[in-house]
């Protein structure tokens, strides 16, 4: 597997961006190995809560959101999902499915950084690979809390807007990753945030695994990824933890994804769920501050 790694200047004076790199290296599925790149603020000894990003971010998605959880006592765990941020980039898109970016996911979380009595942000790819690391490891999660996410089986034709997005990805000879966070975000973004989020990527070069993962999204019964998905989802049939959802009032993508989890999960019967309001598909860029009250009162709650 050919890897990139994206150059450290290119992460230097980010705005907001105070925090010193981590890594990890991982088995990358072909006999050698790559590099995860990871946050890690606040207290060692205190239980973490993990916020996973999605397509097309990294870790800079939560930059508005770790102070917050760190003043309330909290180790925060943020990494850069394999293809993103400071996080090793394979260079073919065929290198990624989504099977590997879950064991990855496991190697650096589970296996490497050995944590439990996690608290899971999940959103977008964050919560198809977290909700994923759940599953499979139940015993090492506390609560889950995710937003404008799912956990799709392919049985259900997915909204216009993605395949939309989808097809975009496939086709457009330029895919200018801060623009079209941007573009997403009801909140202005400055220009200074535009460039943190395309400090990952030099040139398309480095974009392959953020232009494959619209086509990695499960909607087909057939596909690759919807057995494994269906057996989660025989997981959180059981899943008697909180569950608590809080998705966004403007985003078309995944617009009423909270429904199965309401209905099937039994940790999701209560009315704790949140619609977070004037927000995105991004919606750590506009209502920062409201997640995370939303992921602290889980917490409390549960104690």
């Amino acid at each position: 597997m050919e890897l990139l790694r994206t150059p450290d200047d290119r992460f230097a004076d980010l705005a907001d961006w105070p925090y010193s790199p981590n890594y990890l290296d991982v088995p990358d599925g072909e006999g050698g190995a790559l590099r995860v790149h990871y946050v890690d603020e606040g207290p060692a000894d205190s239980s973490p809560v993990l916020l996973m990003h999605g397509e097309p971010t990294w870790g800079y998605l939560y930059r508005k959101m770790i102070p917050g959880l760190v003043a309330a006592g909290h180790r925060v765990i943020v990494p850069d999902l394999v293809g993103f941020g400071r996080s090793d980039k394979p260079s073919a898109q065929a290198d990624y499915t989504y099977e590997r970016h879950v064991a990855w996911m496991q190697s650096a979380l589970i296996e490497s950084l050995d944590l439990s009595d996690i608290t899971l942000f999940g959103q977008d790819w964050g919560g198809l690979v977290g909700l994923r690391l759940v599953a499979e490891n139940p015993d090492r999660f506390a609560r889950v809390v995710i937003g404008n996410t799912g956990l799709p089986t392919g049985e259900y034709t997915p909204a216009q807007a993605f395949l939309d997005w989808q097809k975009f990805s496939q086709e457009a000879p330029e895919f200018p990753i801060g623009k079209m966070v941007r573009s997403c975000t009801p909140t202005a973004l400055a220009d200074e945030d535009v460039r943190a989020y395309d400090a990952p990527f030099p040139d398309d070069t480095y974009t392959q695994g953020a232009r494959i993962f619209p086509t990695l999204v499960p909607v087909t019964p057939d596909d690759p990824a919807t057995q494994a998905n269906r057996a989660a989802w025989q997981v959180f049939a059981k899943w008697e933890k909180p569950l608590v959802t809080c998705f966004s009032d403007g985003d078309p993508v995944t617009a009423g994804g909270f429904k199965p989890f309401h209905k099937l999960v039994p940790g999701a019967q209560h009315d704790h769920h949140v619609t977070i309001e004037e927000a995105g598909h991004f919606l750590q860029e506009d209502k920062p501050d409201e997640l995370v009250h939303v992921i602290l009162d889980a917490i409390v709650r549960d104690r």
